[in-house]
């Protein structure tokens, strides 16, 4: 097992380096200037002659002049900088905010707790509902309710995201007024422990109920269809034929076989919680790692905008190696040894 993970970790880094390649190279080809960028708040004070002699002299001082690979090179820290220093990815620099004016690492900072809880919560709301629901319809197959649950978990998955979030924005937020449209906090609170919790979740409701919603036909139909496999198995119709109990037929035997893939449907669900959001984040205004992407390209913040993008990568990367380990404790017939 640890010769598998090393090797595994090994291939992470290679895909790595060549993924952060493509998207370096990608970044820079979109037509946009940081030095221009950095002197657009001095140009009009400027003389003609004196700024583009500054535009220069900084483009000069970023390496903006140099060869691609040279600049990648010491953006991941492989290569010294003007000054002689490595300062790059692999010592802990993940760029600079020019948007924000500062580092990227501390403008993420809130965002991605908040994307976080958003996705933990509704992943906890949903799982909630659907194991329940997909092994209760796998049970009943065929029948005049499972074939109800069947029509309205397909009409769920056939309606996109922010289709569902403007349809209960109205019901919820218009005619109901029961939430509220966008936002995290009451404007002007300045709540703390418990209070700001629950005040922040009254203004999460909606947007956790729209993600929830959202993912119950999917996730539904998966449980459903690895449990009617799994009862199907020549195993659960042995136990069946031996007079076990029908509950621990179900949640005994068939639901430890279906579990492999609804876990790899759960983990990787999860693992998607940075990118999944965006659309709900934009629809409810909501500070969120998706929203902060879509701004830092509106805003040609690209030190930040690649610096989310390597993110998703590093947690794609790490998410696949936890699905193939999991395999392992889940199924014990499948168990890596070399």
């Amino acid at each position: 097992m640890a010769k598998y993970i090393c090797k595994r970790i090994l291939y992470m880094v290679v895909v790595f380096f060549i993924v952060s390649f493509f998207m370096y190279v990608l970044f820079n080809l979109i037509p946009s200037d940081p030095a221009r960028l950095e002197l657009e708040s001095i140009k009009t004070t400027l003389r003609p002659d004196v700024y583009n002699q500054m535009y220069q002299d900084l483009r000069e001082s970023m390496g903006l002049n140099d060869p691609i690979l040279v600049r990648y090179g010491r953006w991941l820290g492989f290569l010294p900088e003007k000054s002689g220093s490595f300062n790059g990815y692999l010592q802990a620099n993940f760029g600079y905010s020019n948007f924000f004016k500062k580092p990227c690492v501390e403008v993420i900072s809130a965002p991605i707790s908040t994307t976080v809880f958003m996705n933990i919560f509704a992943t906890i709301l949903a799982l909630g509902i659907t194991i329940p629901l997909g092994i209760w319809c796998a049970v009943h197959k065929g029948s005049h309710r499972d074939n109800f649950v069947q029509v309205f978990s397909i009409v769920g998955y056939s309606v996109p995201i922010y289709i569902i979030a403007l349809v209960f924005i109205y019901i919820f937020a218009v005619i109901l007024r029961i939430f509220p449209v966008s936002g995290i906090g009451t404007p002007g609170a300045n709540y703390t422990g418990l209070k700001k919790f629950f005040d922040e979740l009254y203004y999460l409701g909606l947007p956790l109920i729209v993600m929830t919603f959202a993912s119950l036909g999917g996730m539904s139909r998966y449980v459903r269809s690895a449990m009617i496999e799994a009862l199907s198995m020549d195993h659960i119709k042995t136990a069946r034929a031996k007079g076990v109990k029908e509950r621990v037929v179900i949640y005994s035997h068939a639901w430890r076989n279906a579990l492999l893939p609804v876990v790899t449907l759960i983990i990787g669900w999860f693992l998607g919680i940075f990118s999944g959001s965006l659309l709900v984040e934009s629809t409810f205004g909501i500070n969120g790692m998706g929203r902060l992407y879509i701004q830092s390209l509106g805003n040609h913040d690209f030190e930040l905008s690649l610096f989310v993008q390597m993110f998703y990568t590093v947690v794609s990367l790490v998410g696949a190696l936890i699905m193939d380990l999991v395999y392992g404790f889940v199924d014990p017939r499948i168990r890596v040894n070399k």
